[in-house]
């Protein structure tokens, strides 16, 4: 990053291609450290989204996005920004999707260049639609959340295993990433034939399949007062115009957490957390390429309904 000399009021230039990125008040703290890490200025938020783009990128191009900004840092308020402003260059991409009474126009971050601007507008974490914007009835992944009561990471793996073993049964590839704040995402990769009704509702019993063989430690429950103290399998991301935090995306929380991909293995570590991966560290992850195998079997629900309806009798 290029630098016109001046304090945090000032501009820096960053290159991404053919583009040139002004970067406004760099020297801006929007994440604070929590005392094994520093405060993350925009610079360093640039810095990083420069650096793991090639890993980022893939997992964005073509899908609305809904941009988590946090202008004056995390103690300023929150913007949850779905449609993309005026003032935006024109050579970002756009798309407009339908909504009840209308459209939204969406940005869609197809390029280095982007993600950069989006950074530079204190855009911490992007949310990624399931689907794409050619065709964003019919998502192209299912996601399960798995949502512990309290910060209890064990659960959470113990859970991820139980559900993973599930998937392998339906034939279902799957893929795991810590969510950088307290839980686990599984994803798996489909085809884009079903709507949005369809993989809700396959999710959903798949969820029910599991939280009813193990209730005391499961529940589908939507209100946390009827969950006590079991793990949530959070399936509600499956429906249209609902997002998932992007693989390789920062978190707004002190020490700026990452949600990170992982293999099946690191279910077996027990000082995993959903926090690992920071900002500093997450590249090294992303270079080992958890998901490189999975996110190309993409599978049709059919033949898996048939064996889920089998299994639940």
């Amino acid at each position: 990053m290029s630098a016109d000399d001046g304090p945090a009021t000032g501009r820096r230039t960053v290159r991404a291609g053919r583009r040139t990125v002004e970067v406004h008040r760099p020297d801006k703290v929007l994440i604070p450290g929590d005392g094994t890490a520093k405060d993350v200025t925009k610079a360093d938020l640039v810095a990083y989204y420069r650096s793991i783009a090639p890993y980022l990128l893939p997992h964005l191009r073509g899908r609305p996005l809904m941009l988590e900004r946090h202008p004056d840092g995390l103690d300023g308020p929150v913007f949850m920004q779905k449609h993309t402003p005026d003032h935006y260059p024109e050579w970002i991409t756009r798309a407009e999707v339908a909504k009840e009474g209308g459209t939204v126009r969406h940005t869609v971050c197809d390029d280095t260049a982007t993600l950069l601007y989006l950074a530079d507008q204190a855009a911490v974490t992007p949310h990624r639609w399931l689907s794409r914007v050619d065709h964003p009835d019919r998502p192209d992944q299912m996601v399960f959340d798995l949502d512990p009561a309290g910060d209890d990471f064990a659960a959470v793996r113990e859970a991820a295993v139980l559900l993973v073993g599930l998937l392998d049964e339906l034939d279902l590839p799957s893929a795991l990433m810590t969510t950088g704040s307290r839980g686990l995402h599984v994803v798996v990769p489909l085809n884009g034939r079903h709507d949005f009704g369809e993989v809700r509702q396959f999710a959903h019993d798949v969820a029910d399949t599991l939280a009813a063989a193990h209730p005391g430690r499961l529940t589908t429950a939507a209100r946390k007062k009827d969950r006590g103290d079991r793990l949530y399998l959070d399936v509600q991301r499956n429906g249209y115009a609902q997002t998932a935090v992007a693989p390789y995306a920062v978190r707004a929380r002190p020490g700026a957490p990452v949600a990170a991909p992982l293999t099946r293995d690191a279910l077996d570590d027990p000082e995993l957390h959903a926090r690992r991966w920071r900002i500093t560290d997450a590249a090294d992850q992303a270079r080992t390429r958890p998901w490189s195998a999975i996110m190309r079997r993409r599978r049709a629900l059919g033949p898996a309904r048939r064996r889920l309806d089998k299994l639940r009798g």
